[in-house]
């Protein structure tokens, strides 16, 4: 099971974000049977059942086990993830990218969920690991003219680490992209 799965397919999300599917979804991080599903959530074992072969469709449940009873096959479903996001599509782009508006800051997250969530799916099916970076910190400023300041030498840093790791010409390397994003914290 991955700790995050990133939903791109909007039929996927619908289904997702049906307030008792999530409820599956949320319960499921552990194997259970629709019967055992069905006493948990307060529905009969038919309506669980129905809401469990929605999500296995669009691959968020998996079979983890199955076991034969008299005749009969009990299936144990699991979520193929802790945690499910739902990639943000953007409708568009900005018009004049700013680095120092929040519609850019969101076009950036929103990319980098996707292809974050791409490169992800592709490594966990090849069972090899992203080679990712990420930081996160807080800073408080005294004044708008400190962050302002704040920003100009953090782009001044970066390009200079940037700038000197660079290698445009050697045939092995690996394209990487960088985000830096700072904003108020809610």
């Amino acid at each position: 099971m991955r700790d995050i799965e990133v939903i791109e397919e909007p039929a996927a999300a619908v289904v997702a974000l049906d307030p008792m599917r999530a409820r599956l979804l949320a319960e499921l991080r552990e194997p259970a049977s629709a019967a055992a599903l069905a006493a948990k959530v307060g529905l009969t074992r038919q309506k669980v059942n129905y809401h469990l072969r929605q999500l296995e469709a669009h691959g968020l449940v998996e079979v983890a086990e199955t076991r034969t009873w008299g005749g009969l096959t009990e299936r144990l479903l699991r979520a193929t993830a802790a945690g499910f996001v739902v990639a943000p599509e953007p409708v568009g782009a900005p018009t004049r990218p700013n680095p120092r508006s929040a519609d850019f800051l969101i076009a950036l997250a929103a990319r980098t969920v996707r292809e974050v969530g791409r490169l992800a799916r592709r490594a966990a099916a090849g069972n090899r690991a992203v080679p990712v970076f990420a930081l996160d910190t807080e800073i408080r400023f005294a004044t708008p003219a400190d962050r302002a300041a704040f920003a100009d030498e953090l782009t001044a840093a970066v390009s200079k680490v940037a700038a000197k790791y660079h290698d445009e010409q050697t045939p092995d390397g690996r394209w990487q992209r960088v985000v830096i994003g700072v904003h108020p914290r809610p």
